[in-house]
């Protein structure tokens, strides 16, 4: 058994920022990751950020992950990479399975003083007839593919979902050259930003709003994904007999929102708490994002779903929070911290959809302090 101060459990933005804040205080960081490259999300956006300069408005995801790496490692954080966390076998110990470079794996359980689970969310599914073909995909998985792979998922694709994930996936791929033959969106209106919304209406990219896929066909003598008939939804969003239409395509990617990944925190103790604007189940939190098992914290997308400016500060809460415990910071520096960090959240969440978002973020905060 290895022993650590900090173990942070996912290495995209809220882990990487959380490793940073607490490393350069001094405290002892072991970040680990599943994947063999860190960054998370950010490697795969390669469009500028929104919102103010504390926000790093007009830079571009990738870089704002390549500037968090430089920083992990002038603050001295350990890096873990290919490594898994499996299970609990006690308190605040995590059996890690990581893959050394010879490729052989091995099973070490870490335990730490402070645990952060930083896994990120998973993505919606939506269940129709053929839902199962090759060529169906989540549109996070064609984002991987296309801007951290640099490989094509396929030529002509179907977008299920208008959020702001669907529209800014949708550009991205047919900046690589695929030809995005329409976007369904079961709501009467586009739900991401007018700014997304407006790059797919000038490529002129066809937007079927009150629409679903009501099932994908194989071609003949093919086990993948040919064609797609959608189908216009009423009020009740019943499908409206006679309005079906097939629409070529051999990809058909699902954009449908983000869950928590729950899996790990629940195993350590943690209560959760369900909140449909943040993605479903979660774990219930404080404003610290320390959880109701003491020393065992949450940030990002596995804390409720947002963005990744969200992400990275709620993560850099737990990393101060973490150190302030600790001992390597006073009271009067983790306060003064806290605050800087508790106003970039509040506006970050004012922008649109932001009062819902912070309503649903204070009810999981007020259920946390039930905990405390």
């Amino acid at each position: 058994m290895e022993k650590r101060e900090i173990l942070i459990i996912g290495a995209g933005p809220a882990g990487l920022a959380a490793s940073i804040e607490a490393a350069r205080t001094g405290a002892e960081v072991l970040l680990v990751d599943e994947n063999d490259t860190p960054g998370g999300q950010l490697f795969k956006q390669i469009h500028k950020f929104f919102g103010s300069a504390k926000h790093k408005a007009g830079t571009r995801g990738i870089h704002i992950g390549q500037q968090l790496l430089e920083q992990t490692k002038e603050a001295g954080v350990e890096f873990w990479l290919n490594t898994t966390a499996v299970g609990v076998v006690g308190d605040r110990q995590v059996a890690l399975v990581r893959k050394n470079e010879d490729g052989i794996s091995e099973t070490i359980v870490v335990e730490a003083e402070k645990i952060l689970v930083a896994c990120g969310g998973a993505e919606n599914a939506v269940n129709f007839d053929g839902w199962t073909l090759p060529g169906v995909m989540g549109a996070g998985a064609a984002q991987t593919m296309v801007n951290v792979r640099r490989v094509l998922p396929g030529r002509k694709i179907l977008m299920v979902g208008s959020g702001n994930v669907g529209l800014i996936v949708s550009y991205q791929l047919m900046q690589a050259g695929a030809d995005v033959v329409g976007i369904v969106e079961a709501a009467p209106k586009i739900g991401g930003y007018c700014v997304h919304a407006g790059k797919i209406r000038r490529a002129g990219v066809p937007v079927y709003l009150s629409h679903t896929v009501l099932h994908a066909d194989a071609g003949e003598g093919s086990e993948e994904v040919s064609s797609a008939v959608i189908v216009q939804l009423d009020e009740r969003f019943q499908p409206i007999e006679g309005t079906e239409k097939r629409i070529d395509c051999d990809t058909i990617c699902i954009a449908t929102g983000l869950r928590p990944q729950i899996k790990l925190s629940t195993l350590l103790g943690v209560k959760n708490g369900f909140i449909p604007e943040l993605g479903g189940w979660m774990p219930i939190h404080d404003e610290n994002m320390e959880t109701n098992v003491k020393g065992v914290f949450a940030a990002g997308d596995t804390a409720g779903v947002e963005e990744a400016s969200t992400a990275m500060d709620e993560g850099r809460m737990a990393g101060v929070s973490m150190a302030y415990d600790l001992g390597y910071l006073t009271e009067e520096e983790a306060a003064e911290r806290k605050q800087e960090i508790a106003e970039r959240l509040k506006a970050l969440r004012l922008g649109p959809f932001g009062e819902r978002r912070q309503n649903a973020k204070d009810r999981i905060v007020a259920e946390g302090k039930k905990h405390e």
